[in-house]
């Protein structure tokens, strides 16, 4: 058995496989690791791709796509390693990129998810959206990270360099106990993709473990690289799978008040779309909210049996409302503390 085995779940990547793969696999020539790719139903040519340029790599053929969730769970069950580094194929890796992360698991055993720092490949010196330096979540469920709050991406100045504790790892690159993920039954498949790895992190803070940004691994991520940003469809996945995962994960005390003020807050959002002339964004929120209301008794079924093991990194108040009142909450690192 492998100690370590990095994945990458491809759908209809090639271009993507032919850019970044040669770094890859001079980065993370390593004693016990192997690089595997799934194939999620890919039609652009990568698996023929992959047969003839890297035969070396382990590849896992799927009939369809299953999306990041299902995807990933069934490619990981056919994978034999102690640690499971699930990585995006629009992603650059950088010299000792993998040793960092591996560290950290060998050398903290209550951590169970860790991710580098993720810069933008098109602005070098800036943090990426989808992840920054290590994520969080507002009081209504809202995430953001380190580098990036909603649209404002900062540039990467070394202000984040600490390794610290965080809330959620981004899916584009993180590492993973195998044991973990495995005990937790993987990503909730009902999120097909976007946020499952949220949901995960937060479902594996209430089994006791923590969730850590190593910030001297560093990688280089596209981004929109499957699915591009700012289209209903992705914008419908977030207020979905947002929705999905606090109705799962929220303490029962918590859990009315806060869905009804987010659907006030996002009725707003709505609303703002409508104004704006965007109709299929706004159809995409209440369709959203319409697809979340369907699925409870659902969802209901899936909740942890609540613990008192502590949740780090929830920020007790909305991360929007400060952004657009207070030109000093438009970074991480004028936000104050953090529960």
């Amino acid at each position: 058995m492998n100690k370590t085995a990095v994945v990458i779940l491809n759908w209809n990547g090639k271009h993507f496989l032919q850019q970044f793969l040669p770094a890859l696999a001079e980065h993370t020539s390593l004693p016990g690791v192997t690089l595997v790719v799934a194939d999620n139903g890919s039609t652009d040519g990568s698996q023929a791709f992959l047969q003839q340029a890297y035969p070396q790599i382990r590849q896992l053929v799927f009939d369809k796509n299953y999306g990041f969730a299902g995807g990933y769970n069934r490619a990981l069950l056919q994978v034999d390693a102690d640690y499971y580094v699930l990585l995006n194929s629009d992603v650059e890796v950088t010299a000792n990129w993998l040793q960092p992360l591996k560290a950290a698991l060998d050398n903290h055993p209550e951590v169970a998810v860790c991710m580098p720092k993720i810069r933008s490949f098109d602005r070098r010196t800036a943090f990426e959206y989808a992840g920054a330096a290590g994520g969080f979540i507002d009081k209504y469920g809202f995430p953001f990270c380190r580098g990036r709050i909603l649209n404002c991406i900062e540039e990467d100045s070394g202000q984040y360099d600490a390794p610290r504790r965080i809330f959620w790892a981004s899916g584009a690159c993180m590492m993973i106990r195998a044991a973990v993920f495995h005990r937790l039954g993987g990503f909730d498949e009902d999120f097909f993709a976007h946020m499952e790895e949220i949901d995960l992190c937060w479902r594996i803070q209430q089994l006791g473990y923590s969730v850590m940004c190593l910030p001297q691994a560093v990688v280089y991520h596209v981004g929109g690289g499957t699915l591009p940003n700012e289209t209903p469809l992705k914008l419908y996945l977030n207020y979905r799978n947002n929705l999905y995962m606090l109705y799962k994960n929220l303490p029962r005390r918590k859990r009315s008040a806060l869905l009804a003020a987010r659907l006030v807050l996002d009725g707003l959002s709505a609303g703002v779309y409508c104004l704006r002339g965007k109709f299929a964004f706004f159809a995409a929120v209440w369709k959203a909210h319409l697809h979340f209301w369907k699925r409870r008794k659902n969802l209901r079924a899936k909740r942890l049996p609540q613990c008192n093991h502590p949740v780090t990194g929830i920020y007790p108040a909305s991360i929007v409302l400060g952004f657009y009142l207070s030109k000093k909450k438009r970074t991480f690192g004028e936000l104050g503390t953090m529960c």
